[in-house]
């Protein structure tokens, strides 16, 4: 049986107005599996660029070198990321990301996923919610028909109202729409019919929270609180978890796609969620 892996990466959503949020999909992966929250360490600067580059590469923003949105002084060639890794090690990989150039593109110092199989990128400006409906459905459609072992698919809506308008009816309203599109994600993997063939590892994270009237890059509780959901083979339903760290996420990959094993020296400083046997 072969394993794949899908990771949605949903920027900005604070993890008390998650919970209070009409979220049917994002429950369900909660129910095979687990939701718990994820603390950003000290010294990790609570921006999107550092956060994302240490679910990324497994490495903390000490190692990896990104201290902001703009990657000025990065370590990505001595860190890759999980999507480069595994496309080295012979795994077929795909990013879709809506909105946030420096995630795709070399914009701002980027890309951070240096080298996937296939890269997908649409912006409209400002109009993050646009831009993610346009990464689902070209994600939607690859899920579907592509061969990849591990996808990353970036949403970017939820931050930008946040920035917007601040933590309120709008910004869960946001909430609310990124999980209608983990929806969409999870339906196009069970839309491939290939139960018999593969079995599938999906990971929902957040990078950052947001202060109540919107904004973060500070120290505060809300801000500095993130959340990982996850669901697949070897975790056990409703399992408890504790405090996870932004790193495990890339260290799960590796473990899920087989690759744990095959990684030399390359330090990794997390390790993969708390496998049980099925």
């Amino acid at each position: 049986m072969r394993s794949r892996v899908l990771v949605i990466g949903i920027d900005g959503v604070r993890l008390d107005v998650l919970q209070g949020a009409a979220t049917p999909h994002i429950d369900a992966i909660a129910r095979d599996g687990f939701l718990a929250p994820v603390w950003i360490e000290d010294g990790t600067p609570t921006w999107s660029g550092p956060c994302w580059a240490t679910v990324a590469t497994g490495v903390s923003a000490a190692r990896h070198g990104i201290m902001h949105n703009v990657f000025t002084g990065h370590r990505l060639a001595e860190y890759p990321d999980f999507l480069t890794i595994a496309s080295l090690a012979g795994k077929r990989t795909y990013l879709s990301v809506g909105s946030w150039e420096p995630l795709a593109t070399g914009a701002c110092g980027g890309p951070l996923f240096a080298a996937p199989d296939r890269v997908t990128f649409t912006s409209f400006g400002v109009d993050c919610e646009r831009g993610d409906e346009a990464a689902t459905v070209d994600a939607e459609r690859e899920l579907v028909g592509g061969d990849y072992d591990v996808a990353f698919v970036y949403l970017g809506d939820v931050d930008e109202t946040g920035h917007e308008v601040g933590v309120g009816v709008e910004y869960r309203a946001a909430v609310e729409r990124a999980d209608g599109r983990v929806g969409r994600l999870v339906g196009a993997l069970r839309a491939r019919g290939t139960e018999e063939a593969e079995v599938w590892t999906v990971i929902v994270v957040t990078d950052h929270g947001h202060v109540d009237e919107g904004g973060h890059g500070g120290d505060s509780e809300v801000e500095r609180t993130a959340w990982i959901a996850a669901c697949g083979p070897g975790i056990g339903a409703g399992v408890e978890m504790g405090v996870l760290r932004h790193v495990d996420v890339a260290a799960h990959v590796y473990e899920a796609v087989g690759l744990a094993g095959e990684l030399g020296d390359m330090p990794l400083e997390g390790k993969a969620f708390a496998v049980v046997e099925c």
